[in-house]
């Protein structure tokens, strides 16, 4: 399977993140390095608008076979058009068969070759279309609230019964998409536009895996887990009740 990896080089969360160096390496490399060192996946495709990050993931491995269009690299182009340009390039140039590929993105530093390989063979063993990895949802939907505009208090109406505030432990099962992994299907994302179906499979991750860097507080964030947490131990793959094909 191709993995393909999109880091252009704009970021105002956090200027230069995709090369900003996290335990000595930049951190694209970290991702680079689990999709190469992953068995499932037989190439790494780096895309990218930036000559510095292209040149960075060449060093390190990774393929850069084009830069990315200008039109392709701003705050609002979509993600769903950066990778059908991508997977049509590598389908005009080499040929590929490209019906299914991964998505990894590079700022998800802590998400190593042994998950991309549980992920991929959670997705053959299943009769899934998509797959995507997630962990547990940090409080549950019933605890979202809006501000209104004299200052109050409202719900926003994710199952807050009678106004009262259910428990954690009540809430089990949910879970948000954390950015490690896709398995995506080349026909449905060109027709859909969207890497969900009914028949999307879940790769469940733990939290300390799932870091994605947006922001200098998230960067600072990753090098206190990095510090603190054997990152390459323990279990990478949690059991979320009922959340496995959920989306």
């Amino acid at each position: 399977m191709i993995a393909i990896i999109p880091a252009r080089g704009g970021s105002k969360g956090l200027p230069g993140k995709n090369v900003k160096e996290l335990d000595g390496i930049p951190l694209i490399a970290h991702t680079i390095k689990a999709a190469i060192g992953a068995s499932c996946v037989d190439r790494v495709i780096v895309t990218t608008d930036d000559r510095g990050i292209a040149g960075i993931a060449e060093q390190y491995g990774a393929e850069v076979p084009f830069l990315r269009p200008e039109a392709l690299a701003t705050d609002t182009a979509s993600a769903v058009d950066v990778y059908i340009h991508a997977v049509n390039f590598l389908v005009e140039r080499d040929g590929a068969d490209l019906k299914k590929f991964m998505v990894l993105l590079p700022t998800v530093p802590f998400r190593n070759s042994r998950h991309i390989d549980e992920a991929f063979e959670l997705f053959s063993q299943s009769d899934c279309e998509t797959l995507i990895s997630v962990r547990r949802a940090d409080v549950p939907p019933s605890w979202y609230l809006k501000v209104g505009e004299n200052g109050y208090l409202h719900s926003c109406g994710f199952g807050m019964e009678s106004g009262v505030l259910r428990n954690r432990q009540d809430d089990g099962g949910y879970c948000i998409p954390n950015g490690a992994i896709y398995i995506l299907d080349f026909d449905i994302l060109v027709k859909e536009r969207t890497y969900y179906t009914d028949k999307t499979v879940a790769y469940v991750m733990r939290e300390s895996d799932s870091v994605d860097i947006d922001t200098y507080d998230d960067f600072c964030y990753a090098e206190y887990i990095r510090s603190k947490v054997n990152i390459e131990n323990g279990s990478c793959h949690g059991g979320i009740p009922g959340c496995h094909k959920i989306f």
